[in-house]
């Protein structure tokens, strides 16, 4: 297997023809662009607390091009505020020696959106704030290069709303000439203080975020292409921005459910068809577009290849050798209408980057993205494959101990059994994409794709444990409408599948006992507690079988009221299905004519 050292410097780039971003005026200048906004997913990130740059949560946006940016961003939050790093791929990097507030944008430069509260509204409000920072050279005041705003209720208004930024740059000969460049960085900390919070918000808030980073190739301009996040953003409205989630996605907790089955989801297994590639510089950095990087890298395809790298270094200029990597399974195997239990990815190790090289081979965090846009094998580049959606999973994948390994490879694992209960749900097949934060050298780590050959053992797998509904759960009465001293019949139904299950019906106040009672299956009878007003009772029927219980109560309310009562059906202590109903007692009656005189 070969195993390469990713590791390069940019020269010899050159320019290409521009490409226009009709949205491009509207961020620069801050106002509400008069466009219908596309339908797309909601684009969140999952953001994690107190880790390193290296573990934070990745994503990304934009092309490779010589007239168009491609951005990574990295978040993560502390005690103290919100950690935001980017790192933009850009071909000619010009910046204002003498900036102010009014300009920053014209040059390169980031805007970051923020909304503690959520992405709402149809105009920036005094809960919406708008961060803008400019690249610069080091040891300048960067408070000259940078501004924050806040909303007014119809607009974005300067605000000394306190915040840091650090910039830098890749490039042989530094920024403002017109000579090619590699790209630039740029760091962002929004204290919580400065939003007049006392500390970080509790885990699973939301705010709204939102990103555009603007772009100059030339001293006299004028500003080209604004790419922004997520992709129908509208700066000045905070309903279209993404979500900023403060913690990670809860661990997938699914419905109680008996196993019936596993499905092994394999390229070539009773006859799936699973599919994926990798994009932008795979395990070779990018080699064949070395003549111009700009010109060729960002439309590489790699269909057919048998094995793949997921890699992320910094600094920027390294961006020839970043590579994700995609994945779509089908789930036609996991019946309709079943409980996703679990569901593993399992991809097999087959070399790493740095092998002989100094520094050697380093560990990465791999994340795992939910993806939900389709996409073709013989088309996918990196400039045209799908955003990244949820953050679903993420693991930790160190070097090999030798290499190459033995057959089939190592494998690596990451628990996707949200991703897959969504997917199902939706009748969809699984769509993930694979990256990382990663900003040490030789951290890419390749694996086996579906087009390796011999017995398919090492190809990309998915692993999903289905299983039935525990029970279900529904209760009806035979009138919602009654009087003081009519009787009223309730039905339960309840769907078993042979676990053990017990039922509490708490009648409402305003019936009788219950009487009447009726019951299918073998256990005893319910029992009732006069003191509680509540039935029990207890079984455990077999799959398939459906228990049903009625019983007749007098009702006994003298005047108007509203009579619900629920019934929970448990499994231990597991509440597995609960149903209500409600009926009303002497309601008003009026009878036509009605004639109403006034005096």
């Amino acid at each position: 297997m070969l195993v390469l050292a990713c590791v390069l410097l940019l020269s010899g780039l050159s320019v290409s023809a521009t490409r226009l971003n009709v949205m491009s005026s509207d961020l620069r200048n801050g106002t509400n662009a008069e466009a219908a906004v596309t339908q797309s997913p909601q684009r969140r990130v999952y953001m994690p607390h107190n880790v390193p740059q290296t573990e934070a949560t990745v994503f990304w946006f934009g092309r490779v091009t010589p007239s168009e940016n491609y951005t990574d961003v990295r978040v993560r939050y502390t005690d103290n505020g919100v950690l935001v790093n980017l790192g933009i791929i850009d071909r000619r990097l010009w910046y204002n020696p003498n900036p102010s507030p009014s300009d920053l944008t014209s040059w390169d430069a980031v805007s970051l959106y923020l909304r503690p509260g959520g992405a709402t509204g149809a105009t920036p409000d005094a809960a919406s704030y708008r961060f803008d920072a400019q690249l610069s050279r080091g040891g300048v005041d960067r408070t000259l290069y940078q501004a924050a705003y806040r909303g007014n209720g119809s607009q974005w208004a300067l605000t000394p709303v306190p915040f840091m930024t650090a910039a830098d740059w890749n490039s042989t000969t530094g920024p403002n000439n017109d000579r090619d460049a590699h790209g630039w960085m740029l760091w962002y900390e929004i204290p919580f203080a400065s939003l007049g919070l006392s500390g970080p918000p509790a885990q699973g808030t939301v705010w709204g975020l939102a990103v555009a980073v603007h772009d100059r190739d030339s001293q006299a301009g004028p500003p080209l292409a604004t790419q922004i996040w997520p992709e129908t953003m509208l700066s000045t409205r905070p309903a279209t921005w993404g979500e900023l989630v403060f913690g990670l996605k809860p661990a997938y907790v699914p419905a109680s459910a008996q196993p019936q089955g596993t499905a092994v989801i394999r390229h070539g297994l009773n006859g799936a068809r699973v599919i994926d590639a990798d994009v932008g510089g795979s395990s070779m950095c990018g080699s064949e577009a070395s003549s111009n990087y700009f010109l060729g890298w960002g439309e590489l395809n790699y269909a057919g290849k048998v094995f793949l790298n997921v890699q992320r270094v910094d600094p920027i200029s390294e961006w020839p050798c970043f590579s994700k990597y995609y994945v779509t399974f089908p789930l036609d195997s996991v019946p309709e209408g079943t409980v996703v239990l679990s569901a593993s990815l399992t991809l097999y190790q087959s070399g790493h980057a740095g092998e002989n090289e100094s520094p050697g081979p380093q560990p990465s965090l791999i994340q795992v993205f939910s993806i939900y846009e389709d996409w073709n094998e013989s088309t996918l580049t990196w400039n045209n494959a799908p955003l990244a959606g949820d953050l679903v999973a993420s693991a930790r994948v160190n070097p090999l101990d030798s290499t190459p390994p033995p057959w089939p490879g190592i494998p690596r694992q990451w628990d996707v059994g949200g991703a897959v209960a969504e997917a199902h749900a939706a009748g969809q097949p699984l769509r993930l994409a694979l990256y990382s934060a990663d900003g040490p050298f030789h951290s890419g780590k390749y694996f086996f794709s579906s087009n390796i050959g011999g017995d398919g053992a090492g190809r990309p797998t998915l692993t999903v444990v289905w299983g039935s509904p525990l029970a279900n759960l529904r209760k009806t009465a035979v009138t919602r409408t009654a009087y003081a001293g009519d009787v009223i019949t309730y039905t339960l139904s309840i769907a078993g599948d042979g676990k053990s299950l017990t039922l509490i019906d708490t009648l409402p106040v305003g019936v009788g006992a219950p009487t009447a009672l009726t019951w299918s299956g073998t256990s005893a009878a319910p029992t009732y507690d006069s003191e509680a007003h509540r039935l029990t009772w207890n079984d455990a029927p077999s799959t398939g079988t459906v228990v049903t219980l009625s019983y007749q109560t007098e009702v006994t309310a003298p005047a108007r009221a509203v009579l619900t009562n629920v019934a929970t059906l448990r499994h231990g202590d597991t509440l597995i299905d609960e149903a209500s109903v409600t009926v009303l007692v002497n309601p008003y009656h009026i009878a036509l004519p009605l004639i109403v005189k006034h005096r």
